[in-house]
């Protein structure tokens, strides 16, 4: 039997404001959807991808969304 999916979806765009707390996109509409993962190790291969290649723009700022949480808020799971 294959291993529970546990939906993760990574995202990323230029903030509002350059913080380490910060999390306001500064333009919704154009935030980058990187992908959808079954697990959280390749959400984090593709977090780290993204943000490596962006890593000059203090602006920019990559987020993995644990959306199996949201979709099954009693899951426990990474």
């Amino acid at each position: 039997m294959p291993d529970r999916q546990l939906l993760h979806l990574v995202i990323g765009g230029e903030l509002s404001e350059v913080s380490p707390h910060a999390n306001q996109f500064k333009d919704l509409s154009k935030v980058e959807f990187v992908g959808a993962f079954a697990n959280y190790d390749d959400a984090r291969r593709a977090w780290k991808q993204a943000a490596q290649a962006t890593v000059d723009n203090a602006h920019m700022r990559y987020f993995i969304i644990h959306a199996h949480k949201l979709l099954d808020p009693s899951s426990d799971h990474h």
